[in-house]
């Protein structure tokens, strides 16, 4: 069977980098687990955790290049020159990740110190959809079928006037098809495609990486200082570390009614604006507009990016709700990197528990717009829900 090899250190999420970096500051003696979801009943044949096993130990290999620093120092100046080392002396360390596999299931698990973990995530799930097509023989659509549905796509962007973002890394069908839909996009989308949240790529096509942080921040600080306080000392330790920079806030790790209802003027109007991940995003929208203008802020001067599972109508129809009310910008993620006349994966690496310094290990939630995003044990979820008033 073949195997998916990642050719890059860089082939990751850009926000993986900027939590580590304020992991390494703030707290580089935190442990933590992740545990893979299988939300889509996926069948795994045999000998898959095999093959998965020598994609990960190859990990090992990958190294920061003096010119992926050079690329990093110029674009990303926010990031530390001792970060910058720091990353150049980086390896993945194989023995942080356990896989087994019983029957067609696989269970993958991740543990170590926050901030060397924090990095395995997104090109796990990357190899984790790459190698599920291959092992199961799937065949896609041609290189030039993907080019012409990629076209299509961004030529009908570029016709709304909308700022397109590619965040498909994690589900994306293969490295190879990545490649593809980074080239298109760059060749067609001069209107409209503003860049992606992989490094790699965005390296390629010589544009800044784009994104912040994701909810493993917040949930963090939920196991640290308690689930009342998680959106405050999140907000808080995150402009420690950037000030200005970086400033889009993600809102529905606890629900976005408790976000807003704890994101003061201060940060209002310090932070750009904010991502929509889960729920109806006109809803959302309509939330994000009453909440700046009840804190005395013109929404105009704000931007919401939206991120859950866009394709074109949903575009379409927040774009008509949004134009001169708010700002606003699209990540595309899956309906880019994995539309090849395949079914998609559905699947997250989600952070489970952490290991705070003299504490015991303790079980962490998320609690997203939609039901079926919470993530956690029963009890855990209760607790947040009952802490925080969610009926």
């Amino acid at each position: 069977m073949e195997t998916a090899f990642l050719k890059s250190i860089l082939d990751n999420d850009f926000y993986k980098f900027t939590m580590q970096h304020t992991v390494i500051k703030l707290f580089p003696k935190a442990r933590v687990r992740y545990g893979f979801i299988n939300r889509g009943k996926h069948i795994f044949p045999p000998g898959f955790a095999d093959l998965l096993r020598k994609s990960v130990d190859a990990m090992a290999d990958l190294r920061l290049t003096k010119e992926e620093k050079q690329y990093l120092s110029h674009h990303c100046p926010y990031l530390d020159p001792t970060y910058f080392d720091f990353l150049q002396g980086y390896i993945y360390d194989p023995s942080e990740v356990q896989i087994t596999q019983e029957g067609s299931e696989i269970k993958v698990t991740v543990e170590g110190y926050w901030y060397r973990t924090i990095l395995w995530e997104v090109p796990l799930m990357a190899l984790i959809s790459e190698l599920y097509y291959k092992a199961n023989h799937l065949i896609r659509v041609n290189d030039e079928a993907v080019k012409e549905l990629t076209k299509n796509k961004i030529d009908n962007y570029n016709t709304l006037g909308v700022s397109i973002l590619e965040f498909g890394t994690r589900r994306r069908h293969s490295y190879d098809v990545h490649v593809l839909i980074n080239d298109t996009l760059r060749t067609f989308g001069s209107e409209s495609f503003i860049g992606t949240s992989n490094v790699h790529f965005a390296m390629v096509n010589n544009k800044r990486p784009l994104g912040t942080h994701a909810h493993e921040w917040f949930m963090f600080h939920a196991a640290q200082y308690g689930f009342k306080m998680a959106n405050f000392m999140s907000l808080e330790h995150w402009t420690q570390v950037y000030g200005g920079d970086l400033g889009i806030a993600l809102t529905d790790t606890y629900t976005t009614e408790i976000f807003f209802s704890q994101f003061d003027k201060k940060y209002s109007k310090l932070f750009d604006g904010v991502r929509h991940d889960s729920g109806d995003p006109i809803e959302f929208a309509q939330k994000v507009i009453s909440h700046y203008n009840k804190m005395g802020i013109d929404p105009k001067s704000k931007v919401i990016v939206f991120s859950d599972s866009l394709n074109y109508d949903k575009v379409k129809s927040i774009t008509d709700f949004c134009k001169d009310k708010i700002k606003m910008s699209f990540g595309i993620g899956t309906n880019f990197t994995n539309d090849v006349g395949l079914p998609s994966m559905n699947m997250v690496i989600k952070l489970t528990e952490v290991k705070l310094e003299n504490r015991h290990w303790e079980g962490v939630v998320k609690l997203s717009d939609e039901k079926n995003k919470n993530t956690g044990t029963p009890e855990m979820i209760d607790l947040a829900k009952e802490v925080l008033g969610i009926k």
